[in-house]
């Protein structure tokens, strides 16, 4: 096999070698390079890929996570991220959680972070939510704590109403869930789409984090949008938008778990009026704001998000 590999013209040795050589997973885009962060590097390092078997596709998913480096009794916790992004948004927070003891997982949710979509499946919330509990029952096996920042918490709601069994406590952080859906963008023409996506993301970068140097910026722009070098994103992503989105506003009251929400009190993306609407509209809810920090604390604050979530894992409260 290795003799006919360098017999084959096409064949890049020095490529395959240096991924390799580097400890990075080889399907990763090669701009991973690019990543000056040790917190990315070291957690981009430890993803992988795991079949998957969905109903809406005929073909297993190799869906990309970080798996926990140890297993416990107690619930894990199971990380997803927010809109259009990847498990490396828990780059600074993932390894405090390990070192307090905790079991823990990063998800990448279907359509975006670092799976195989070359074959591309519905992207749609049903199918986000498909492929999680697939994931779920496949591999973790026992009620979680899911944790989800942003857009993230509109799809840990969902989840967590549709299939309780699967969700024994939830964590939503600058939870963006009274945004109903996508909206008009559902309506526009893919090639809009494609181009209102790309200064979204423009946008939200510079929203997002609260008073950062540009370098430091940059690097995590470059953590950020690592995923988006896959030939298959803008389809995945693009599908979503126009699928209608997540609408969980109905649901909000229907959440039995208890639940943490955490808020940044500088997010200039979602207001911190809203945590307190969700704290109201919430059965069962404790609601922690971070100061001085704006709407990704776990990137940001990471030593007071892991806090709050390691006592809420272990006590129940915070």
């Amino acid at each position: 096999m290795y003799l006919a590999n360098f017999l084959n013209p096409n064949f890049k040795p020095k490529m395959c070698f240096r991924v390799l050589a580097d400890g990075f997973p080889p399907f990763l885009p090669k701009e991973v390079n690019k990543i000056k962060d040790p917190f990315a590097i070291k957690l981009a390092k430890r993803i992988e890929r795991l079949p998957v078997q969905v109903n809406f596709s005929e073909n297993c998913i190799m869906s990309s996570c970080v798996r926990p480096s140890m297993q416990g009794t107690a619930n894990p916790v199971v990380l997803l991220h927010g809109f259009d992004s990847s498990c490396l948004e828990w780059r600074y927070s993932y390894p405090l959680l390990e070192e307090a003891g905790l079991e823990c997982w990063a998800i990448d949710i279907l359509g975006w972070g670092f799976s195989d979509l070359e074959r591309l499946p519905f992207c749609d919330a049903a199918s986000k939510r498909e492929h999680l509990y697939q994931l779920w029952g496949s591999y973790i096996k026992r009620p979680m704590i899911l944790v989800g920042p942003s857009l993230g918490a509109a799809i840990a709601i969902d989840f967590a109403v549709n299939h309780p069994e699967a969700v024994s406590k939830l964590v939503l952080i600058d939870a963006s869930v009274y945004a109903a859906g996508t909206g008009n963008k559902a309506k526009l023409p893919k090639a809009v789409a494609y181009a209102g996506n790309a200064l979204l993301r423009l946008y939200v970068n510079k929203l997002a984090f609260n008073g950062i140097s540009f370098s430091t910026s940059l690097d995590w722009m470059n953590a950020g949008r690592l995923h988006c070098f896959f030939p298959w994103w803008a389809d995945a992503t693009v599908d979503f938008m126009k699928s209608g989105g997540y609408d969980v506003i109905p649901l909000i009251k229907q959440v039995t778990q208890k639940t943490l929400i955490i808020w940044g009190e500088d997010d200039q993306i979602i207001s911190n009026k809203l945590a307190v609407r969700l704290h109201c509209e919430l059965q069962n809810a404790t609601l922690r704001q971070i100061s001085e920090c704006g709407h990704i604390p776990h990137v940001e604050k990471p030593n007071a998000v892991v806090n709050l979530i390691v006592r809420f894992a272990q006590t129940g409260c915070c």
